[in-house]
């Protein structure tokens, strides 16, 4: 495991885990004033084109959500620990389905053991490289909301527990886990409602958590860890990925294409990544550094298996 003091000097390190509660504020609004702006604009040119522009919108935007959740998970987003976790949950972590203590609590894990037999995340990238069938399969399911309905299914059977349990026992375990996230999309339902645009929930909410939100997911896991070119060395087990604007807005927001640097120095804040990597750039550690130029870039590595060949298949030149 590296220690970044042995680059950086450690009056810089102290410089970029400062956290700014104005920043995090700014971040929070940012997210949920995209989501109301995507359903207005729904709202008043209602057509296709500005439905689909919407979901891939707020499902963008329900991924940046959860993006705050990791650094609040690293309590990253304020100084105080109680206010970090609170403003974690009830603005971010509950409105897509997530809880910052139990992330927390695995995530770590994550960090402790990266892209090592004991990674919680391991099977998220070992897989690779698969074959490009596989691949539109996976894509498919996640469009279609078959991935979604499916974690969601195994979230409730847990929080209801075994069919063993009693009733009231089942009721107090339902509260603990989803209790908080049931609470805050009723608000965002009856608040829509309030306003005369019940709709907006299941169209504009729920939909694209159960979609886009899987489909940018998927590119986010494999182009963090997926295929990278040394498990054990701490500059090649994470990758950093390039985007731009249109990949800010629509796939990698608030910083997460960092992820390498994250890794290096996990406890700073997402908007000061930027800075970690010019901070070890600038030590000419550059080439060491596992980096790709974009998503299509990646995502070329990750279905560069080759598809197998069928017996009997005559499309295929005898050898």
């Amino acid at each position: 495991m590296i220690h970044p003091a042995d680059y950086i000097p450690v009056e810089e390190i102290a410089r970029l885990r400062r956290r700014s509660q104005w920043r995090s504020i700014w971040m929070i609004l940012h997210a949920w004033g995209v989501v109301f702006a995507a359903m207005a604009m729904f709202v008043a040119w209602p057509n296709p084109l500005t439905f689909l522009l919407a979901v891939m919108l707020i499902g963008a935007r329900q991924l940046g959500m959860a993006i705050l959740v990791h650094d609040a998970a690293h309590g990253a987003l304020f100084r105080n620990r109680k206010l970090n976790d609170w403003v974690s949950d009830w603005l971010l972590a509950f409105p897509v389905l997530t809880d910052t203590k139990a992330y927390r609590a695995y995530h770590l894990e994550h960090h402790k053991y990266v892209q090592q037999p004991k990674d919680p995340d391991i099977g998220l990238s070992a897989p690779f490289p698969i074959t490009k069938s596989s691949f539109r399969r996976k894509l498919w399911r996640d469009v279609t909301g078959r991935t979604g309905l499916k974690q969601r299914r195994a979230q409730i059977r847990a929080a209801i527990g075994a069919p063993g349990l009693p009733w009231g026992a089942r009721l107090a375990l339902f509260r603990q886990k989803m209790g908080g996230m049931l609470i805050v999309n009723l608000l965002l339902f009856g608040g829509l409602s309030v306003i005369g645009y019940w709709y907006l929930y299941p169209l504009l909410w729920v939909a694209p958590l159960l979609t886009y939100y899987q489909v940018i997911t998927r590119i986010r896991n494999i182009a963090e860890h997926a295929m990278v070119p040394d498990n054990d060395d701490d500059f090649r087990n994470a990758r950093t990925t390039h985007a731009n604007w249109l990949m800010r807005a629509f796939l990698a927001p608030y910083f997460v294409n960092y992820h390498l640097e994250h890794h290096l120095m996990m406890f700073v804040p997402c908007y000061r990544l930027p800075r970690v990597r010019e901070a070890f750039l600038s030590k000419g550690l550059g080439p060491r550094m596992e980096y790709r130029p974009g998503y299509r870039s990646v995502l070329g590595l990750a279905v560069s298996r080759p598809e197998p060949v069928l017996m009997g298949d005559l499309s295929r030149p005898a050898a």
